[in-house]
Parts: structure tokens; C-alpha cells; sequence
């Protein structure tokens, strides 16, 4: 863990020097919203380059970009003049409210959807279950999340068709019910995509160790099916498994853009996507670091989880 440690520093010194470099070279630069006022001139131009140093060479910026971040400072937004942290910090939360959820169920339901294709393998159960996967995996996001605003809010309103709050006069039902019915098609939306990916995986790596020696010694031995399923079978089909589940957590921290976009939802998903429309650097860089953050954490976990599930694979 101490080399997983000092490898994911350098990783993410290495991502934020990349990621500085890419989104200062984006066309139009980090003054694109100004430049479009007609009422903003050259002077006004060159003192707010002065003022936020983007006059300065890029090494100098990004060595005072680093200096922030060591101090727990992301910086100021472009355009809201927000502190960047205030602006994750406000729609963090509602990603985890989101994420978290939609993560948690497609957990719940892929593993006994795995277990049992594997088990029952070639039966109508396994080609069901197969169906229903592929469907997931092969539907666009943003169009089956469409689909469910057309079919659930505009044909049967049944369910609000965006955001997590009910419009002022509309509420249903007590505070809890309303974020309920806000939460249920994005986390559908989520959930439908997920679940086939980690149900195939799971599928995948109960079938292999069905099929090893050890698995017929314990039937030969006379344990039951439940007994081998529990003590032999799942704990070492779960690497795969852990794998996929490890890649895709980090999703719970940074949110989901073509989601949270298409419902309205004010996660960080769509702070990402409106941050990249309007050219707002600061958030953009923060975000990156976040994400970036998250993915050498789950892949730390995923070892760490990986050395407990089959303690002969080495951390090397």
C-alpha cells in the first residue's frame, strides 16, 4: 500500500500537469465568455488577463495553480466568482444522493442475476437474463433515459421528467416521497446500463470456477449446492467481478453527465458539462483532479479487496 501510495501521487502530479496543458489550450481560451461582449473592450481584456494572471508564462501558472491546491485552495470561478469548492461542495451531495443509489441497486441486482444465469446455464432463466443484459448495454444513455421521460412523465405522469426538487404548487406527497419520485428515473436510467455489465462479468466468473477441480471434489464429497456456492464458488469468482464494480465506483464522486444532463439534475455531472460548455477553467481543473482522485482510490480498494478475496494473487 506504501507503493500504491507513492505511484498514485505521481500519477496524479503527472494527470494535473496534463490536464493544466489540455484545458489551457482549449479553443477560445478561459476569456471566450468576455470576448463575446460586444461592450467589453481590449483594455478591459488585457487588465482581467493581468488580474487573474493568465498573462503570466504556463509553467508560472501552474506552479501557482499547485500552490493553491497544497493550501486546500481550487480557486475562484471565471464567471460566478464562486469559490470552486463552494460549487462542488453544493452539488456533491446530490451526485452521492444519486449515484449511490443507482450503484447500490445494481450491485443488489446483478449478483443474484450472475449467480443464478451461471448456475442455471442455457436455461430460460440465463437467456432472459443474457436478453435483458445485452439490451442494457446496447442502448444509448441519453436515449433510454428519453424514453423514460416520454413513456413515465409526458404520456402516463407518473413521474416528474427532471430535477430534485418539485416546482413550487406541484408538490405530492410529504418532502421524502417528492425526492423519491425525482430520484426513480435517473436511477432506472442508471441502473438498466449498469446492471448487465456487471451481471455478464459475474456470470462470467462463476461459470469458471464451476468448472474447476475443487468444485467437483466438494460435490464428490456430498456438500449441498448452496454450501459450494457460498464457501467454494463466490468468493473466488468475485476478482472479475470486483474488477468492473472497482473501475466504475469512482462514478459515485464525479456523477454521471449525460444523466444528470438530460434530468436536470445538479450533481457533478452537469457542473462538469456546464463547466466545459462555458469554458469555466478553474472548475474544470478541480473536477479532473477530483475524478482522477477517485479512480486511484477505487484502485486501491480493488486491491486491497483483491489480496482478501484470493490471498495467492501478489500486489506487485
Amino acid at each position: 500500500m506504501i507503493r500504491r501510495t507513492l505511484q498514485a501521487a505521481l500519477l496524479l502530479v503527472g494527470v494535473s500537469l496534463v490536464g493544466f496543458i489540455l484545458v489551457d489550450r482549449l479553443p477560445g481560451g478561459p476569456l471566450a465568455a468576455y470576448e463575446a461582449n460586444p461592450e467589453f473592450r481590449h483594455e478591459d481584456m488585457v487588465r482581467l488577463q493581468e488580474q487573474l494572471g493568465l498573462d503570466q508564462p504556463l509553467p508560472v501558472r501552474y506552479a501557482a495553480w499547485v500552490g493553491r491546491l497544497a493550501r486546500g485552495d481550487f480557486g475562484s470561478s471565471l464567471l460566478t466568482h464562486q469559490p470552486v469548492s463552494r460549487m462542488i461542495g453544493a452539488r456533491v451531495g446530490n451526485t452521492l444522493y444519486l449515484m449511490g443509489t443507482a450503484f447500490a441497486l445494481s450491485v443488489l441486482l446483478a449478483v443474484p442475476i450472475g449467480v443464478l444465469a451461471a448456475v442455471r446455464q442455457y436455461s430460460w432463466l440465463d437467456y432472459a437474463s443474457s436478453t435483458l443484459t445485452y439490451l442494457g448495454l446496447s442502448i444509448p444513455t441519453f436515449w433510454l433515459g428519453l424514453l423514460l421521460i416520454t413513456v413515465f412523465s409526458v404520456t402516463l405522469r407518473w413521474l416528474p421528467a427532471g430535477g430534485i426538487l418539485p416546482v413550487s404548487g406541484n408538490s405530492v406527497g410529504p418532502g421524502a416521497l417528492d425526492h423519491l419520485r425525482h430520484l426513480m428515473l435517473p436511477v432506472a436510467t442508471i441502473v438498466l446500463v449498469s446492471v448487465g455489465l456487471y451481471a455478464r462479468y459475474l456470470r462470467a466468473g462463476v461459470l469458471e470456477v464451476l468448472a474447476r477441480d475443487y468444485v467437483r471434489t466438494a460435490r464428490a464429497k456430498g456438500l449441498d449446492e448452496p454450501t459450494i456456492l457460498r464457501r467454494h464458488v463466490l468468493k473466488n469468482a468475485l476478482a472479475p467481478f470486483v474488477t468492473v464494480v472497482a473501475l466504475h465506483l469512482p462514478e459515485v464522486v464525479t456523477g454521471a453527465v449525460v444523466t444528470e444532463t438530460i434530468f436536470s439534475w445538479p450533481g457533478m455531472g452537469r457542473l462538469f458539462w456546464e463547466s466545459a460548455v462555458r469554458q469555466d477553467h478553474p472548475v474544470l481543473l478541480a473536477l479532473l483532479l477530483l475524478g482522477a482522485s477517485a479512480v486511484v482510490v477505487s484502485s486501491a480498494a480493488a486491491d486491497v479487496a483483491y489480496a482478501w478475496l484470493n490471498p495467492r494473487i501478489t500486489l506487485s
